[in-house]
């Protein structure tokens, strides 16, 4: 997560506290997606410390077309935010638009949000382009202390906000989701020294790594764990960050993997994209 200041954190709390009651409030009464638009640009601003007269944009247009708000600091766009109104559940097709418009403009990072709800996304600007859910954020019903509110608001916060940070924000979601862990435990040296253990602990009775990788896949791990385009995308990216890994430790290493890491970033309300960042 980028680093926060006490008083950042502070902020975010306190004011991500405020804006839940508001927020219930506001989806007890269904107000309309001007209106929800209104209370983001406020949570910019209080939240994460965005001057609304000078970062955010209103309607900003691009190529004749106009997302919802755009955040601009130093004259660089930062992230857009597409905006549906506080009681439409949000759904892929909702950000199509704003990644379509973040295409256009070379941006990297989206926001689709309903005020209660609020999902990151990276671009991967690929052929063809993807969308990567980074985070997902119950505003409403987390708590404002916790490590996801603090990770999700800071990291698009003033001064959290940067390309470094967010890509680490990437590969950290992308390396600890369950996909990833299953695919570690199916790597060659995980197998080779469980093996050694249970050989160690049953006075040398033998076990094969083909028959423990079998049996993980068949009998231990879930089937979506395993099977399936998340699994074998997750597979693939601990492979690379394994030779990328080895070839650091070597003498000659000057670069590593040129080639796009593919893992998958778990997103609860849907299925999941495959999610690949450059190396």
């Amino acid at each position: 997560m980028a680093k926060l200041s006490a008083k950042v954190s502070a902020r975010i709390t306190t004011q991500l506290k405020k804006y839940q009651s508001i927020l219930a409030s506001l989806q007890k009464r269904d107000v309309s997606e001007a209106d929800t638009v209104t209370v983001i640009n406020d949570m910019l601003s209080e939240i994460c410390g965005y001057d609304k007269y000078l970062h955010i944009t209103s309607q900003y247009a691009i190529r004749g077309t106009y997302v919802d708000l755009a955040v601009k600091v130093d004259e660089e766009i930062r992230f857009l935010i597409e905006v549906k109104a506080i009681g439409i559940e949000l759904k892929d097709a909702h950000v199509k638009q704003a990644i379509d418009y973040a295409a256009n403009e070379g941006i990297e990072w989206v926001v689709l949000t309903n005020g209660a709800q609020w999902r990151v996304y990276k671009v991967h600007f690929g052929q063809p382009i993807e969308k990567i859910l980074v985070c997902e954020l119950d505003a409403i019903g987390t708590s404002a202390r916790s490590p996801d509110a603090l990770e999700c608001f800071g990291n698009l916060s003033r001064e959290g906000f940067s390309k470094g940070s967010m890509a680490e924000f990437l590969l950290q979601k992308q390396v600890t989701n369950k996909f990833t862990v299953a695919a570690v435990l199916q790597t060659d040296f995980i197998l080779e020294v469980l093996r050694r253990e249970i050989r160690r602990m049953s006075s040398g009775v033998k076990v094969e790594v083909d028959y423990l990788r079998s049996l993980l896949r068949e009998e231990v791990l879930k089937r979506d764990l395993v099977d399936g385009d998340e699994a074998k995308a997750a597979l693939q990216n601990i492979r690379r960050l394994q030779r990328a890994a080895t070839r650091k430790k070597g003498p000659t290493t000057k670069t590593v993997d040129d080639a796009p890491i593919v893992a998958p970033v778990e997103d609860a309300s849907a299925s999941l994209p495959r999610a690949v960042v450059a190396s």
